[in-house]
């Protein structure tokens, strides 16, 4: 057993290792790659931010014909004024549930001749500024002769992949200072990007946040027209979580840069999750913006309107795989990076990174690292032999005994010289047995055996 131990135990052992080996391969998760967090976050969310317009077009009657310089302007304007805002909101629902601020969609919200006014005081301010006569001058002239014919609201949701989709109103708050600046749209469309809504009661001062949206300081005349699709992510950290509107809503306090346009864009704690949408920045100094003092409304008060919405907060197959892919390709798995990107392809065409990052992927496919779960099969199979080879070896060593030969030594060896009968007399008649007597008695016995064996 010894000798066959020294070889059945080291083959076990190995077996045993081997199998160790292809179970830690088989659950070997890929490296993600020395990635910041923030860079993580900020492709991850970036599909799933929006762009919101939401404007009215007002048109306009002119009843002086003796007038024709104030003719020729309206005629350049086309006879209309466009009154509206832009805003940011994020999707957090695969089939096109958005969150944003009550005040972003405010315009079409309102009444038809509440939108009119707004827009006569925006035609009287031009009017005003051509004639370079004041305000209430120009005011008192254009009130007798204009009037409006039509108001034609609108409200565009614009996706990071640029298109653009009517929008829909499912619940609504109020505008900043009349109460919880919330509202909830809703576009078509399935398999969208989305992002999850997290818990504002977990929040901590000075944990890390970042705002995502399209400010209007990052529009520029000297980008590309396509520029304006491309959302903006900037970090900072909570500076109070206990502060409170005029009206007692709750609101939250960071230092992240933003601006108008901002506004209704997502506050995302380090998880990827929405803990508050931008509502309004601190009071300017001096006419000037003052950054680092802007407010959110917390993720919980958006909840509410969530729920009057009847939306659920679900991620899609896009979310799923687009991440995976993004987690392969930062890891250097580039091969089976390329297939969940095409995956994302399929299900969401319009996907607004998904076709650069297949380009990139596609280069870097000849240097993709192996990634041990493809060989999951492969693997059990060699743990099933392995365990089967072990069995053998450990009842080879330990069970099946070799039946030991009888033992012919002792039958093979000379009988051990016997002692005659009688041979320990008294051979001197002396009535004495002594050592002389014993040697001759055993030497008459050994003579008889080597007779006998003869």
């Amino acid at each position: 057993m010894k000798k066959r131990a020294l070889i059945t135990i080291p083959i076990s052992l190995l077996l045993i290792a081997v199998m160790v080996a292809s179970i830690f391969l088989m659950n070997l998760k890929p490296a993600a790659g020395k990635i910041a967090q923030a860079h993580k976050l900020a492709e991850y969310s970036k599909p799933a931010v929006v762009r919101i317009l939401d404007y009215a077009v007002v048109q306009w009657q002119f009843n002086n014909p003796d007038d024709p310089e104030v003719i020729a302007i309206l005629e350049q304007l086309d006879n209309q004024s466009i009154v509206g805002s832009s805003g940011s909101g994020a999707i957090i629902s695969s089939n096109g549930y958005i969150v944003t601020n009550a005040h972003v969609v405010e315009v079409t919200q309102q009444d038809d001749e509440d939108i009119a006014n707004a827009a006569f005081e925006q035609l009287v301010t031009i009017i005003a500024d051509y004639f370079k006569v004041d305000y209430e001058t120009a005011y008192k002239y254009m009130v007798q002769y204009t009037q409006y014919t039509g108001v034609q609201k609108a409200l565009k949701v614009i996706l990071p992949g640029g298109d653009v989709l009517d929008g829909d109103v499912k619940s609504y708050g109020a505008p900043i200072n009349e109460g919880k600046d919330v509202a909830v749209l809703k576009i078509e469309g399935k398999n969208l990007p989305t992002l999850p809504l997290g818990n504002s009661d977990n929040i901590q001062n000075q944990g890390n946040v970042w705002v995502s949206g399209y400010p209007a300081a990052a529009d520029s005349d000297l980008l590309s027209p396509d520029s304006s699709l491309v959302s903006s992510m900037n970090a900072g950290q909570i500076s109070a979580t206990s502060k409170k509107t005029d009206q007692g809503s709750p609101v939250i306090q960071i230092n992240a840069a933003a601006t108008h346009g901002n506004s209704g864009g997502p506050v995302i704690n380090e998880k990827g999750e929405i803990i508050g949408l931008l509502t309004f920045r601190g009071d300017m100094v001096n006419g000037q913006e003052v950054q680092g003092f802007n407010f959110a409304v917390p993720v919980n008060t958006v909840k509410e309107f969530v729920n009057q919405a009847g939306a659920k907060n679900t991620k899609s197959d896009t979310d799923k795989l687009y991440q995976e892919g993004l987690n392969l390709y930062w890891g250097g798995y580039y091969k089976h990076a390329l297939e969940k990107f095409e995956a994302v392809q399929r299900i969401y065409p319009n996907h607004s990174e998904i076709k650069q990052y297949i380009a990139n992927t596609e280069k870097k496919v000849g240097s993709s690292k192996t990634l041990w779960s493809d060989y999951t099969t492969i693997f059990y199979i060699v743990d099933g032999v392995s365990g089967v080879l072990i069995i053998i070896l450990l009842l080879f060593t330990f069970a099946f005994r070799p039946k030991q030969p009888a033992v012919a030594a002792a039958s093979a060896a000379p009988n051990p010289p016997t002692v005659p009968e009688n041979t320990l007399t008294d051979l001197n008649n002396d009535g004495k047995i002594d050592v002389q007597d014993i040697l001759l008695a055993l030497q008459e016995a050994q003579k008889k055996q080597k007779k006998d064996e003869e």
